[in-house]
């Protein structure tokens, strides 16, 4: 009988060290199934004569608008490289970017332009007027597996 229990004991060692080894295996092989979103924030400077009668000019200062993740970047980048021409860009790259996008259009006085104007959020920095918007679409990627 005695030797009946450590035969018992030795296998369910045995089983156990398995089952451990073979879970160390597999975590390490798991990869990151999350996914992740993604938004590009684009900025660039209008003349002052291009500011459309219906759209309010945000402060570069404010509160509101250094809370969004990029946007002062793009701000700063777009004034620095005088883009008058191409949209600066910034991209944000994790969970939640989409709310970026939300952000821009909810938090603060977008203005939807017609053909001749463009759409985005007016900002007042410095002497120069930029105009913040997510010129890239918004996108989920799947992780690769």
């Amino acid at each position: 009988m005695m030797i009946r229990g450590k035969e018992l004991a030795l296998s369910a060692l045995a089983v156990g060290a398995a089952a451990v080894v073979g879970y160390a295996l597999r975590s390490s092989q798991q990869v990151d199934h999350t996914s992740r979103s993604k938004a590009d924030l684009g900025a660039r400077i209008v003349d002052h004569d291009e500011v459309p009668a219906e759209a309010t000019i945000v402060d570069g200062a404010s509160r509101r608008l250094h809370d969004i993740p990029g946007a002062r970047r793009a701000i700063d980048r777009a004034v620095r490289n005088k883009a008058h021409d191409e949209w600066e860009h910034v991209t944000i790259e994790h969970d939640g970017a989409w709310s970026v996008v939300d952000s821009i259009r909810g938090s603060l006085p977008y203005h939807d332009g017609d053909q001749t104007e463009y759409n985005g959020v007016y900002v007042h920095s410095g002497d120069r007027i930029v105009v913040l918007d997510a010129i890239g679409w918004a996108r989920l990627e799947e992780p690769l597996q």
